[in-house]
């Protein structure tokens, strides 16, 4: 981790304090009582395995999976039944993987289990690869009570596809399934940053999406996870911002509204994010679920997974106790993705107010360019949203890289301490 990142969360912190993630947790979640909760359900089973991809993931078998559904429903009824007499109201449901429409047909059972327990607000989401993008696999979805898709395109062009392991693909077809089955919100995302990547080039795959069944994008930078596989070179800092920049110029040209650091939708109402939850739980392998006081990941091993939940337990391989201040920070973090931080809310969480934990941080930033102040909340500008990508980086080299590298190689740890 650079000097700089580290020192700026030491500040913000005001600690030297590591993240120290434990092998120690308890059988139960105390979330009945938190507020704007989330859930996200892990579904790690693809066709074949992308080299660019960090995720927890396996090879799709149809005997591994079944058991895998049993042991998902059983971890959900073991968390979901302390909620008590009432359903627990939660914003959202999000299934990623892994490829979760290779499991469509089970989805409505998941859906329906999560039903026993939680009452959801503000729609289902899922991720689909095109190959799924089909009018029968749409259909059962639907159905199955799905509202938003987010489709991984990654881009149109075979240069790119091939360089990143993806196979060329026709995407007509998925256009066609698109236009015949309607879904709230149609994602699709992107990455930029990859070689001789040029703004005409992303400019060509944003539009495509927005003419055929698209109403929102998510347009990512390549991150390079140290142990993901990666066969070319990467593009300079320098030529990255340029290209961020061209690429928010272009959408603003456009109308198209951004309604976060990487996303952009066409009206500015159909909204998808898997990542700007004050508070979730997670199911399923590789899950983490973050509350008030505490951050906790699922072990990735598929087969120790479903032996912790046939014995009665969590699969919790490590968990962080926050600190107050650390806790702070990561709210911070993760609602500045939005590209606002809103004072109310932030008072509302911890019962603080936003200026007098962070006045010196804030006036800094405007100073600097960096926010605006926008009817009582603070707004990123362009220049700002470089600058945390600048910090995203680090932070997922440094953090979630050794995390996930740890998770990867370890079934349950007995601890990870981060500094």
């Amino acid at each position: 981790m650079s000097v700089l990142t580290k020192a700026t969360r030491a500040w913000l912190t005001r600690s030297f304090r590591p993240f120290h993630f434990t092998d120690t947790y308890e059988n139960t979640l105390n979330y009945q009582n938190t507020k704007k909760l989330g859930l996200y359900v892990h579904i790690p089973f693809c066709r074949s395995l992308c080299d660019f991809c960090p995720y927890c993931k396996v090879k799709y078998n149809k005997s591994l999976s079944d058991a895998y559904i049993e042991a998902l429903l059983k971890e959900i009824e073991m968390v979901g039944s302390t909620v008590g007499v009432n359903k627990k109201q939660v914003t959202s449901l999000y299934f990623g993987g892994g490829t979760p429409a290779l499991l469509a047909h089970d989805i409505k059972q998941i859906i329906q289990q999560i039903d026993r327990y939680f009452v959801i607000t503000e729609g289902i989401g899922i991720e689909l690869h095109p190959r799924d993008v089909t009018e029968e696999k749409l259909t059962v979805l639907k159905a199955a009570g799905v509202t938003k898709i987010s489709i991984g395109i990654q881009s149109f062009q075979p240069e790119y596809l091939n360089l990143l392991g993806r196979d060329e693909f026709d995407y007509s077809r998925m256009f066609k399934a698109l236009a015949k089955v309607h879904f709230e919100t149609v994602s699709m995302d992107f990455i930029f940053a990859l070689p001789n990547q040029t703004i005409e080039i992303l400019k060509e795959d944003i539009e495509t999406a927005f003419d055929n069944g698209a109403n929102h994008i998510a347009i990512y930078p390549f991150i390079d996870f140290t142990f993901t596989d990666r066969k070319f070179k990467k593009m300079t800092n320098k030529e990255k911002k340029k290209l961020l920049y061209e690429i928010v110029e272009h959408c603003q040209e456009k109308g198209y509204v951004r309604d976060s650091i990487w996303t952009f939708s066409k009206h500015g109402t159909s909204q998808y994010s898997s990542m700007t939850r004050e508070n979730f739980l997670g199911f399923g392998c590789s899950a983490t679920t973050l509350l008030e006081d505490q951050f906790k990941i699922n072990t990735f091993d598929l087969d120790e997974y479903q032996k912790r939940i046939n014995n009665g337990q969590l699969p919790t391989a490590l968990k962080l106790k926050f600190s107050r201040r650390q806790r702070m920070v990561y709210y911070l973090f993760w609602t500045a993705y939005s590209m606002k931080v809103d004072p109310i809310d932030f008072q509302s969480f911890f019962g603080e107010s936003l200026e007098h934990n962070y006045r010196f941080e804030l006036w800094l930033a405007r100073l600097l360019g960096f926010v605006k102040k926008e009817n009582n909340q603070y707004v990123m500008t362009t220049k700002g949203s470089y600058y945390y990508h600048y910090y995203e980086n680090f932070y997922t080299l440094s953090y979630i890289d050794s995390l996930w590298h740890l998770m990867k190689n370890e079934s349950f740890p007995k601890e990870l301490i981060i500094k």
